[in-house]
């Protein structure tokens, strides 16, 4: 299956599928291996009451970035994912480092390489992203998302660091992964 297949599957189709695939900025970065699902009809997502100028990139096409600070402290990204105006993102939590670990652990201030990409906002911190990149194409330079050899075996979890549908099982880890942001929790 091609990125751009994947992409316009359901939220869940993506997330699940995105797990395992290479993400690299400019040369850095690494193996997905945990992300989270939000929908429009959800009340946790950004998408939730509409678009806004806030987060109008995930109502915009498959495989653009949605980048949005947390907290007034943390950039997160989501991979925008369905079709234009659906307002579908998984939101990147967590990489297994494998492409310039140098730069990442320089951006991060850390040695232990566990904590260069284990959380959202470690994540971008690592990758350089920042609001700067909302709306990227991610299939454009300096964006790179490579599709593993074998697909990975995808654990379903309920999701974390929300307040709203919580219940929901819509945290996708990959199975045996020790990179995730935390360990698993029973669905």
């Amino acid at each position: 299956m091609t990125l751009a297949e994947l992409l316009r599957g359901s939220v869940h189709e993506v997330a699940a599928g995105l797990v395992g695939w290479t993400l690299l900025v400019d040369g850095v970065g690494g193996r997905i291996v945990e992300v989270e699902a939000y929908a429009e009809d959800d009340p946790a997502s950004h998408a939730y009451r509409g678009a806004t100028l806030r987060n109008a990139s995930m109502f915009g096409p498959p495989g653009h970035l949605y980048v949005y600070r947390s907290y007034g402290i943390h950039w997160c990204a989501n991979v925008v994912c369905e079709r234009p105006g659906r307002g579908a993102g998984v939101l990147l939590r967590a990489l297994e480092p494998t492409h310039g670990l140098e730069r990442m652990r320089a951006r991060r201030g850390v040695v232990d390489d566990r904590l260069l990409c284990s959380g959202p906002g470690r994540l971008t911190q690592a990758l350089g992203l920042s609001g700067a990149d909302d709306g990227a194409d991610l299939s454009r330079s300096p964006f790179a998302l490579r599709p593993p050899p074998t697909p990975s075996v995808v654990e379903r979890t309920p999701r974390i660091g929300i307040s709203r549908a919580v219940e929901q099982p819509w945290r996708y880890v990959e199975a045996g992964s020790s990179w995730p942001s935390r360990r698993r929790r029973a669905a």
